[in-house]
């Protein structure tokens, strides 16, 4: 007779974890996790529509800039101050109001809402902490993530380098999906994006809301543009 192990159903939390650390953070940011990224092109796809993104070398420079001067570092300063704030429910509802009001036009809005009510709702089930009961309704992805890495307690360092990679890895994905560049130059892009994945994750580390502010105007002009594009793979 063969005997079947009992599954334990005990949640899991990272908290209990004394090795790998980092675990939870590759699961949350993975694209397994069910926040729907693969949907959005962070108005990339206007970007490839028009041309401005044409190549890896065009690409490599697209998700630079916005690693180090548009929406990958002002989400990145709001998963800092989100991570600071994890046992303050007032704080991070102001956070998450400001982070909402930041998105510079109705489909990158929608982006941060959906994934980030998404990331919620699957967090609550398999990695519940109280952080997340003061984030309802509509959450931005960056201040869902933030909360929850500070509730588990888990590095802010090692969590700004893991939401800027997944970050910097969907714009890849996208950019693979829409036709100018290929699988191998996507590695390649990706590995190059490495530096400014860093030097913007030390940059958070130490920074205040005072701190946001981008300079990626054409980035911010393409999503909308893409709200009236003919042709759409993406949501945004």
């Amino acid at each position: 007779m063969v005997m079947i192990a009992a599954v334990d159903t005990t949640t899991i939390t990272a908290t209990n974890m004394a090795d790998g650390a980092h675990l939870p953070l590759a699961i949350w940011l993975s694209p397994a996790f069910p926040v729907g990224a693969f949907a959005y092109s962070h108005a990339l796809e206007w970007a490839v529509e028009c041309g401005d993104v044409h190549d890896a070398a065009t690409l490599s420079a697209w998700i630079n800039d916005l690693l180090r001067l548009g929406s990958g570092r002002n989400d990145a300063v709001l998963v800092a101050a989100s991570h600071r704030a994890a046992d303050d429910a007032n704080a991070l509802a102001e956070i998450n109001e400001l982070a909402l009001a930041l998105a510079p036009s109705r489909e990158r809005r929608l982006e941060t809402v959906q994934q980030g009510t998404a990331f919620v709702t699957a967090m609550r089930t398999s990695w519940p902490c109280k952080a997340l009961d003061a984030l309802d309704n509509e959450t931005a992805y960056s201040v869902a993530v933030g909360a929850a890495s500070g509730a588990h307690e888990l590095p802010l360092a090692a969590t700004l380098e893991h939401f800027l990679l997944a970050f910097t890895a969907n714009l890849v994905s996208a950019a693979v999906r829409l036709g100018p560049i290929g699988q191998t130059d996507g590695q390649r892009v990706t590995a190059g994006a490495l530096p400014a994945i860093q030097e913007t994750a030390r940059f958070a580390a130490s920074s205040t809301l005072d701190d946001l502010g981008s300079s990626t105007l054409r980035a911010d002009l393409f999503s909308m543009q893409h709200e009236t594009q003919y042709s759409r793979l993406f949501r945004s």
